[in-house]
């Protein structure tokens, strides 16, 4: 379930959700720690597949006995930190033969941007 911090010596207003609350307590979701056991299983689905969806995510966070919002998530996640790594390492390929990368290519990237890291679920 989720876990949320919370301001001492208050009371939260209404029901608590994972977004802040926009009461005189910041609500703020804790983040989800996954067991080693889940992210070995995690990574070896992102190995076949980049993309989890459908019955096959439900399946999974059955599995893994999470959410189906955090198997989601961290698919996301995982992809930025992939495209992260595959750019880093396109970038050390051309430094070892002397090419030079424009600075303005990691703004200019499309795919770069295409997801936001997200630590959030519904």
């Amino acid at each position: 379930g989720l876990e949320l911090s919370h301001c001492v010596g208050t009371t939260p207003l209404g029901p608590a959700g994972p977004w802040r609350s926009g009461g005189p307590c910041k609500m703020k979701r804790v983040r989800t720690v996954f067991k080693p056991e889940q992210l070995e299983r995690l990574e070896q689905e992102f190995l076949k597949q980049q993309y989890m969806v459908g019955t096959e995510r439900v399946d999974l966070a059955a599995t893994l006995h999470l959410t189906e919002t955090q198997v989601k998530v961290w698919f996301q996640n995982r992809r930025i930190k992939w495209r992260k790594q595959s750019m880093e390492q396109k970038a050390a390929k051309l430094s070892q033969f002397g090419v030079i990368q424009p600075a303005s290519a990691d703004s200019t990237d499309s795919k770069e941007h295409e997801e936001d890291p997200v630590d959030v679920e519904l």
